[in-house]
């Protein structure tokens, strides 16, 4: 009778384990797009725009129908900002503040319902992030000399969350020698594939950052084509 009892035992808790192994799980999880490569994981602080894909890392589905639900929320928000339905879905974040990402499955077989929801939530880490407040400089002068110093006129390396930028150059008769859409991007004081004179131009900037603040930028750029490093001026400045 003890050994039935035991096989019993036995039998029953390989069936529930068995059981447990068969229900669907998740683990959402997001790749980041930087400009240094991608990364993989549940949280990122830094600038826009910036593109994530987040996967909900779905297992053991078998016979049961899954139901996706990504909810983004700002901070301090109750009510989420955009709801997605993919098991994969991709997102450009283009404004400034933290975001918290969470997602509702339910997955259904027959009677059965296994759900990912409000009270799973409670107690499991959101996927985060935080977007930065945007920065905007742009340099008084540049060197093109091809010593591969300042060689480009750009904005100054510590922009950050710029979501929509169009920057133009001018000579001193208002005639546009260029133009570039890129923060990232410049002018190598060339129009129309020939060097320009060394002198003073003009760069007229409009942008957006992701905090919403809107940057209009008017200013005389310095070619300095003989400009050394020993010659006393910076033209970063």
């Amino acid at each position: 009778m003890k050994y039935i009892r035991t096989l019993l035992l036995l039998i029953f808790c390989t069936t529930l384990q068995a059981y447990a192994d068969e229900v669907p799980t998740i683990d959402p999880q997001a790749t980041f797009t930087t400009d240094e490569g991608e990364e993989t994981g549940t949280s990122y602080s830094g600038s826009a725009p910036l593109t994530v894909v987040f996967h909900a890392n779905a297992e053991n589905i078998g016979a049961y129908t899954p139901h996706y639900e990504w909810r983004f929320t700002k901070e301090g928000a109750t009510q989420p900002y955009l709801v997605r339905y993919e098991e994969e879905t991709e997102y450009t974040f283009t404004e400034a503040g933290s975001h918290r990402i969470v997602l509702y499955a339910t997955f259904i077989n027959g009677t059965d319902t296994v759900a990912y929801t409000k009270d799973y939530w409670q107690g499991a880490q959101p996927i985060t992030i935080q977007i930065s407040e945007s920065k905007l400089e742009m340099p008084n002068a540049f060197s093109p000399n091809g010593d591969g110093i300042n060689d480009v006129y750009r904005a100054k390396s510590n922009y950050q969350s710029i979501v929509e930028f169009d920057a133009y150059i001018f000579n001193r008769w208002g005639q546009k020698l260029y133009e570039w859409h890129d923060p990232a991007g410049g002018w190598d004081g060339k129009f129309n594939g020939k060097d320009v004179k060394q002198g003073v131009y003009f760069v007229l900037v409009k942008a957006k950052g992701a905090d919403g603040r809107k940057y209009t930028i008017k200013k005389d750029v310095n070619l300095l084509r003989g400009y050394t490093e020993t010659s006393g001026v910076n033209p970063t400045e």
